[in-house]
């Protein structure tokens, strides 16, 4: 806790006092409200915009009552989206539609893909140098539809944009703990690839303290982790998707974020980011983060057989999945320009 104070004395960059302005777009959805309880809570948070499309504004005021330093407003609307965003270090984009029984997360892309697009205008020309966090699905397309908007305004840096991956790590940590009956504090598992089915890829080899399951089990286990999303949506029939635990697990990244942002060191986490670790132009790892984004993605590591068979078979989907956002972003600027 005395680190984490000391981090929020220093200044940052876009900083309400000594404290950066956070942006959360999508506060009133189902991931947004918990998500920004979590955020409120943060001590290395100066104020907190709360964005959304309607109700923002109950959100706001609840959320404002709650005995902590973070300074709380509410914006309502696309002509308000401004506002939200001038001065934002930090952007966190929940926003868009949730998956339903039966739904991928590729059903999602043709209305989450035109919020994003829309979302990453305001972010350019409002805040330029903001480090952007989506977590609107699907995240494998989201993300480089986020990238070719912010090329196309001049303002693209590929070390402050993030696909948040985290969920797959918090789940990878909780599943693996349950069975080493161990705390899941304790587990760390790198999880690479993308965020949606088969391209989510936990190295269960790579996992500390070590796990030992013979190949059928690592596999069950590996699909689960893969699928846990559509255990959610199942389980909830019809009330939701993941947000409880997505929240938990954004705020963790965001977090690891701001401390990195205020000069910690070391601060490694896994997130879908621009990559030279694989032929595809994006891929998810553990990042170094440091005050200015990414600094670097790290090596995958030794994969054993079962890891490389589902790294090689994941490729052709992941990619299809970033052409798919880039070739949205740019049949979108073509519009434009008519």
């Amino acid at each position: 806790m005395e680190r984490v104070k000391r981090l929020a004395a220093q200044l940052l960059p876009g900083s309400v006092g000594t404290k950066p302005k956070v942006a959360l777009l999508g506060a009133a959805g189902g991931i947004g409200q918990p998500l920004a309880l979590l955020l409120k809570g943060s001590p290395l948070i100066g104020e907190l915009a709360l964005y959304d499309v309607a109700n923002t504004a109950g959100v706001a005021a609840d959320i404002s009552h709650i005995s902590t330093a973070v300074r709380v407003k509410g914006y309502t609307g696309p002509q308000q989206l401004g506002d939200a965003l001038q001065g934002a270090a930090m952007v966190v984009i929940p926003a868009g539609v949730p998956r339903k029984p039966g739904m991928t997360r590729d059903d999602l892309f043709n209305i989450n893909a035109g919020i994003v697009a829309t979302l990453a205008e305001g972010v350019a020309r409002h805040c330029p140098d903001a480090w952007v966090l989506v977590i609107s699905n699907p995240v494998n397309s989201t993300v480089p539809i986020a990238a070719e908007v912010f090329k196309r305004a001049g303002t693209y840096n590929p070390a402050k944009l993030f696909g948040v991956t985290a969920l797959d790590v918090v789940r990878a940590e909780t599943f693996i703990a349950e069975i080493l009956g161990v705390d899941p504090r304790d587990v760390t598992v790198p999880v690479v690839g993308g965020h949606a089915g088969v391209t989510i890829l936990p190295l269960l080899s790579q996992c500390k303290p070590p796990l030992q399951l013979e190949a059928s089990k690592a596999q069950q286990l590996m699909a689960r982790i893969q699928d846990a999303g559509t255990e959610v949506v199942q389980a909830k029939a019809g009330a939701g998707s993941a947000t409880l635990s997505m929240a938990f697990a954004a705020a963790r990244f965001a977090d690891a974020c701001l401390r990195a942002m205020a000069g910690e060191g070391g601060v490694v986490e896994c997130a879908f980011v621009a990559s030279a670790l694989t032929s595809l132009p994006f891929f998810a790892s553990p990042v170094r983060l440091g005050r200015g984004g990414a600094e670097a993605a790290l090596p995958i590591g030794a994969m054993n057989d079962l890891e490389q068979r589902n790294y090689d078979a994941m490729l052709a989907e992941l990619a299809g999945s970033i052409q798919k956002g880039v070739e949205f972003a740019q049949r979108r600027a073509v519009a434009a320009a008519q």
